[in-house]
Protein backbone atom coordinates (compact mmCIF):
# COMPACT_ATOMS: atom_id res chain seq x y z
CA UNK A 1 0.00 0.00 0.00
CA UNK A 2 0.86 3.78 -0.23
CA UNK A 3 1.94 5.10 2.66
CA UNK A 4 1.75 8.92 2.94
CA UNK A 5 3.72 10.34 5.72
CA UNK A 6 1.62 12.56 8.16
CA UNK A 7 3.94 14.22 10.32
CA UNK A 8 2.76 17.90 10.32
CA UNK A 9 3.68 19.18 6.75
CA UNK A 10 2.65 19.00 3.27
CA UNK A 11 -0.88 18.48 1.35
CA UNK A 12 -1.32 14.93 2.61
CA UNK A 13 -5.41 15.17 1.90
CA UNK A 14 -4.63 16.39 -1.12
CA UNK A 15 -2.85 13.47 -2.76
CA UNK A 16 -4.81 10.76 -0.50
CA UNK A 17 -7.39 11.92 -2.29
CA UNK A 18 -6.30 11.57 -5.79
CA UNK A 19 -5.21 7.87 -5.27
CA UNK A 20 -8.98 7.38 -3.68
CA UNK A 21 -10.18 8.92 -7.03
CA UNK A 22 -7.73 6.32 -9.05
CA UNK A 23 -9.00 3.62 -7.07
CA UNK A 24 -5.36 3.04 -5.39
CA UNK A 25 -4.98 2.19 -2.07
CA UNK A 26 -3.23 5.04 -0.12
CA UNK A 27 -3.19 5.92 3.82
CA UNK A 28 -1.57 8.52 6.16
CA UNK A 29 0.31 7.03 8.29
CA UNK A 30 1.55 8.86 11.49
CA UNK A 31 3.68 6.14 13.60
CA UNK A 32 6.84 4.06 12.33
CA UNK A 33 4.89 1.17 12.84
CA UNK A 34 2.46 1.97 10.43
CA UNK A 35 4.92 2.24 7.64
CA UNK A 36 5.97 -1.50 8.02
CA UNK A 37 3.49 -2.21 5.46
CA UNK A 38 4.42 0.41 2.76
CA UNK A 39 5.10 -0.52 -0.63
CA UNK A 40 5.49 2.95 -1.68
CA UNK A 41 6.01 6.12 0.33
CA UNK A 42 5.53 9.56 -0.31
CA UNK A 43 7.48 12.44 1.85
CA UNK A 44 5.46 15.82 1.07
CA UNK A 45 6.28 18.94 2.42
CA UNK A 46 5.42 22.82 2.45
CA UNK A 47 7.45 25.46 4.38
CA UNK A 48 10.75 26.00 6.02
CA UNK A 49 13.70 23.01 5.61
CA UNK A 50 14.62 23.27 9.49
CA UNK A 51 10.88 23.41 10.51
CA UNK A 52 10.00 20.67 7.98
CA UNK A 53 13.12 18.38 9.04
CA UNK A 54 12.47 18.83 12.71
CA UNK A 55 8.55 17.62 12.55
CA UNK A 56 9.89 14.54 10.84
CA UNK A 57 12.41 13.86 13.72
CA UNK A 58 10.08 14.58 16.17
CA UNK A 59 7.31 12.28 14.72
CA UNK A 60 9.76 8.93 15.56
CA UNK A 61 9.55 7.65 11.65
CA UNK A 62 13.29 8.99 10.78
CA UNK A 63 14.64 6.06 11.35
CA UNK A 64 12.20 3.95 10.05
CA UNK A 65 11.66 5.79 7.19
CA UNK A 66 15.66 5.71 6.50
CA UNK A 67 15.43 1.91 6.47
CA UNK A 68 12.85 1.17 4.19
CA UNK A 69 14.22 3.84 1.59
CA UNK A 70 17.85 3.04 1.86
CA UNK A 71 17.61 -0.54 2.63
CA UNK A 72 14.77 -2.27 1.36
CA UNK A 73 14.44 0.03 -1.64
CA UNK A 74 10.92 1.23 -1.25
CA UNK A 75 10.14 3.14 -3.68
CA UNK A 76 9.22 7.30 -2.38
CA UNK A 77 8.52 10.20 -3.91
CA UNK A 78 8.91 13.96 -2.47
CA UNK A 79 7.17 17.09 -2.56
CA UNK A 80 8.46 20.29 -3.23
CA UNK A 81 10.33 20.88 0.57
CA UNK A 82 9.89 16.83 0.97
CA UNK A 83 11.82 17.00 -2.55
CA UNK A 84 14.83 19.15 -0.50
CA UNK A 85 14.90 17.35 2.46
CA UNK A 86 16.27 14.55 0.64
CA UNK A 87 19.10 16.35 -0.21
CA UNK A 88 22.26 16.88 2.12
CA UNK A 89 21.53 20.56 3.45
CA UNK A 90 19.97 23.91 2.65
CA UNK A 91 21.12 27.61 2.66
CA UNK A 92 17.25 27.69 4.14
CA UNK A 93 18.89 26.63 7.38
CA UNK A 94 21.45 24.37 9.75
CA UNK A 95 19.87 21.17 9.63
CA UNK A 96 20.51 18.28 8.47
CA UNK A 97 18.67 16.81 5.33
CA UNK A 98 18.34 13.19 4.68
CA UNK A 99 21.14 12.84 2.45
CA UNK A 100 19.51 10.48 0.30
CA UNK A 101 20.73 12.25 -2.91
CA UNK A 102 24.33 13.83 -2.68
CA UNK A 103 23.26 18.03 -3.26
CA UNK A 104 22.59 21.12 -1.48
CA UNK A 105 19.65 23.17 -1.87
CA UNK A 106 19.73 27.00 -2.35
CA UNK A 107 18.24 30.18 -2.73
CA UNK A 108 16.83 30.71 -6.12
CA UNK A 109 19.19 33.49 -8.62
CA UNK A 110 17.05 36.36 -8.75
CA UNK A 111 19.23 39.02 -10.83
CA UNK A 112 17.82 37.94 -13.96
CA UNK A 113 14.29 38.74 -13.09
CA UNK A 114 12.62 41.64 -13.95
CA UNK A 115 9.38 41.24 -11.96
CA UNK A 116 8.80 42.21 -8.52
CA UNK A 117 8.21 40.09 -6.21
CA UNK A 118 10.61 37.91 -7.51
CA UNK A 119 10.37 34.87 -5.25
CA UNK A 120 8.43 32.63 -4.53
CA UNK A 121 8.67 31.30 -7.93
CA UNK A 122 4.78 30.65 -7.88
CA UNK A 123 2.35 29.73 -10.83
CA UNK A 124 2.84 26.87 -13.87
CA UNK A 125 6.21 26.32 -15.71
CA UNK A 126 7.32 24.15 -18.28
CA UNK A 127 9.53 21.43 -17.88
CA UNK A 128 11.96 19.49 -19.41
CA UNK A 129 12.51 16.06 -18.70
CA UNK A 130 16.45 14.80 -19.13
CA UNK A 131 15.25 11.24 -20.02
CA UNK A 132 12.78 8.88 -20.71
CA UNK A 133 11.10 7.44 -17.61
CA UNK A 134 8.29 5.71 -16.63
CA UNK A 135 7.22 8.27 -14.38
CA UNK A 136 6.55 10.94 -17.20
CA UNK A 137 4.34 8.38 -19.54
CA UNK A 138 0.72 10.49 -20.37
CA UNK A 139 2.61 13.84 -18.62
CA UNK A 140 2.49 16.91 -21.47
CA UNK A 141 5.95 18.71 -20.52
CA UNK A 142 4.32 21.69 -21.92
CA UNK A 143 1.46 21.93 -20.23
CA UNK A 144 3.59 21.71 -17.08
CA UNK A 145 3.36 22.04 -12.99
CA UNK A 146 2.29 24.31 -10.65
CA UNK A 147 5.10 25.33 -8.74
CA UNK A 148 5.85 27.28 -5.58
CA UNK A 149 9.24 27.82 -4.18
CA UNK A 150 12.02 30.28 -3.18
CA UNK A 151 15.08 27.01 -2.56
CA UNK A 152 16.01 24.86 -5.44
CA UNK A 153 18.01 21.20 -5.52
CA UNK A 154 21.55 21.58 -6.89
CA UNK A 155 22.66 17.93 -7.06
CA UNK A 156 26.43 17.19 -6.77
CA UNK A 157 25.71 14.71 -10.29
CA UNK A 158 23.81 16.78 -13.18
CA UNK A 159 22.88 12.53 -14.02
CA UNK A 160 21.00 12.97 -11.01
CA UNK A 161 18.31 15.67 -13.06
CA UNK A 162 15.12 13.87 -13.89
CA UNK A 163 14.00 17.00 -15.49
CA UNK A 164 14.51 20.61 -15.69
CA UNK A 165 12.32 24.26 -15.84
CA UNK A 166 13.93 28.03 -15.66
CA UNK A 167 12.84 30.79 -13.91
CA UNK A 168 15.65 33.08 -14.31
CA UNK A 169 18.07 30.11 -14.06
CA UNK A 170 17.63 26.92 -14.94
CA UNK A 171 17.35 24.34 -11.89
CA UNK A 172 16.30 20.82 -11.16
CA UNK A 173 12.45 20.33 -11.47
CA UNK A 174 12.74 16.83 -10.66
CA UNK A 175 15.99 14.75 -9.03
CA UNK A 176 15.67 10.81 -9.48
CA UNK A 177 18.18 8.63 -8.06
CA UNK A 178 17.17 4.28 -7.84
CA UNK A 179 13.69 3.96 -5.84
CA UNK A 180 14.07 7.84 -5.25
CA UNK A 181 12.40 10.93 -6.69
CA UNK A 182 11.89 14.08 -5.59
CA UNK A 183 9.40 16.91 -7.59
CA UNK A 184 10.44 20.58 -6.86
CA UNK A 185 6.49 21.20 -8.06
CA UNK A 186 3.78 19.94 -6.82
CA UNK A 187 1.62 17.31 -8.89
CA UNK A 188 -1.17 17.23 -6.01
CA UNK A 189 -1.78 20.60 -7.81
CA UNK A 190 -1.30 19.87 -11.59
CA UNK A 191 -4.06 18.93 -12.78
CA UNK A 192 -3.87 15.89 -15.09
CA UNK A 193 -0.17 16.10 -15.36
CA UNK A 194 -0.12 15.58 -11.93
CA UNK A 195 -2.04 12.98 -11.57
CA UNK A 196 -0.54 11.64 -14.07
CA UNK A 197 2.88 11.16 -12.44
CA UNK A 198 0.83 9.54 -9.18
CA UNK A 199 -0.46 6.95 -11.20
CA UNK A 200 2.81 6.64 -12.80
CA UNK A 201 4.42 6.26 -9.55
CA UNK A 202 1.78 3.91 -8.06
CA UNK A 203 2.93 0.96 -11.45
CA UNK A 204 6.27 1.51 -11.07
CA UNK A 205 7.68 -2.08 -11.18
CA UNK A 206 11.84 -2.04 -11.24
CA UNK A 207 14.09 0.81 -9.69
Amino acid sequence: MIKVLGYGSGNVKAIVNIYKRLNIPCEVVHEPKSLESATRLVLSGVGAFDQSMGLLRRSGMMEQLNYLVMEKRVPIIGVCVGMQMMASSSEEGTSEGLGWIKGRVKKMDTRKLQQRPALPHMGWNTIEPRRDHPVFNNVDPEKGFYFLHSFCFHCDNSENELAISEYGERFSAAVSVDNIYGFQFHPEKSHFNGIAIFRNFAGITSC
